[in-house]
C-alpha cells in the first residue's frame, strides 16, 4: 500500500503567462518535493487552455488555476496572495524548477522566522550568461535594519501572507520588473525582517536569445528608475547613494570602463542602464506625480 506524501501547511504561487511548457516542467519539480506543499495556486495571466491542461496534469499536486485579467507580475502575484488559504506563502515562476528540499525548507524558515520575508540562491540552469536575475551567494545574511533595492528574488522567496497584504502588496503600476525591488525597499524601510538564506535553492532556465536578453536588460533599468523616481517623489533621499551607483556602473560598462573577460557584451545587464534607466526616472516622475 502506497504511503501519502507528506504535506506541510505551505501555500506555493507560480505566476505565468503562457508558457506552458516552462510550467510543466516547474510544476514537475514541486511533486519532487519532500514534503509537498498543502496548496498550489497558479496564477494564469494567458488565459490560454494549454495552462489550464498543464496544471490538470498533476492531480496528485492539488494545483488549481487562478485566472487573472490584465498584464503585469506584481499584479499576478497580489492576486495569488489573496487566493492563497495558508498564512505562509511560497513563490517562484514558471520558468524555474525548484530543489526537492524547497518546500520543506522554506516552510521551515519561515516557521521559525515569523512575520519575516525570506529568499535564496538563484541558479542558473543552462548558459549561466544567459539567465538573468541569480543569486549563488553561500552565506546567509539578515537584512532587517538594513536598506536594499535588490535583496529579494522574486523567484524565490518566502512571503507571510497577511504582513505583505497589510503593507500594501506589491506596487502593480512596475508591471515588467522591479515589482520585488519595490516592496523590499518598503518593507525594509518600515524595519520589517527580510533574510536571505541559501539553502532555499530554485534555477532560473536559460530561453531567451541574445536579443530578447538585451531588451530585458534595458526593461529592468527602465522600471529600477521608475521605483527611484517614485520614492524621490515620496521625499525619500535614502535611494540616492543607490541610484547614484546604478548610473554610475552603467555609464562605466557603456562607455567601456569595465573590461568583459571572456564574456560577451550582450550578457552584461549593467549596459542596459544608460538605455533604460534615465527614461524610467523621467517615466516614475510623470507616474508618481498622479499618485
Amino acid at each position: 500500500m502506497t504511503q501519502p506524501t507528506e504535506t506541510v501547511e505551505v501555500s506555493v504561487l507560480i505566476p505565468t503567462i503562457g508558457r506552458a511548457n516552462q510550467l510543466d516542467r516547474c510544476l514537475a519539480s514541486l511533486v519532487a518535493c519532500r514534503p509537498r506543499p498543502a496548496e498550489v495556486l497558479v496564477v494564469d495571466q494567458s488565459g490560454a487552455d494549454e495552462v489550464a491542461a498543464a496544471v490538470a496534469g498533476f492531480e496528485d499536486l492539488a494545483a488549481d488555476t487562478v485566472a487573472c485579467e490584465g498584464r503585469g507580475i506584481a499584479l499576478a502575484t497580489n492576486v495569488g496572495l489573496r487566493a492563497a488559504t495558508r498564512a505562509n506563502v511560497l513563490v517562484t515562476h514558471d520558468d524555474c524548477t525548484v530543489a526537492p528540499s524547497w518546500v520543506g525548507v522554506g516552510h521551515e524558515l519561515m516557521a521559525s522566522n515569523p512575520g519575516a520575508i525570506v529568499t535564496g540562491r538563484v541558479l542558473a540552469a543552462g548558459d549561466s550568461l544567459a539567465v538573468p536575475s541569480t543569486i549563488d551567494d553561500a552565506e546567509a545574511h539578515d537584512y532587517t535594519g538594513e536598506l536594499s533595492v535588490g535583496a529579494l528574488f522574486a523567484n524565490n522567496m518566502g512571503l507571510p501572507r497577511e504582513p505583505v497584504i497589510e503593507i500594501g502588496e506589491f506596487d502593480e503600476r512596475f508591471v515588467t520588473a522591479s515589482e520585488d525591488n519595490a516592496l523590499c525597499w518598503r518593507w525594509l524601510r518600515a524595519g520589517r525582517r527580510l533574510l536571505y538564506e541559501p539553502e532555499l535553492v530554485v534555477w532560473h532556465h536559460d530561453w531567451r536569445s541574445e536579443q530578447e536578453l538585451e531588451r530585458l536588460y534595458v526593461r529592468y533599468a527602465h522600471s529600477q528608475g521608475m521605483l527611484y523616481a517614485k520614492h524621490l517623489r515620496a521625499r525619500d533621499p535614502k535611494v540616492l547613494p543607490f541610484m547614484a551607483r546604478d548610473l554610475y556602473e552603467g555609464l562605466r560598462a557603456s562607455a567601456g570602463g569595465l573590461v568583459l573577460r571572456d564574456r560577451p557584451r550582450w550578457s552584461d545587464r549593467r549596459r542596459g542602464i544608460v538605455r533604460g534607466m534615465p527614461r524610467g526616472l523621467l517615466d516614475g516622475w510623470r507616474l508618481f506625480r498622479r499618485s
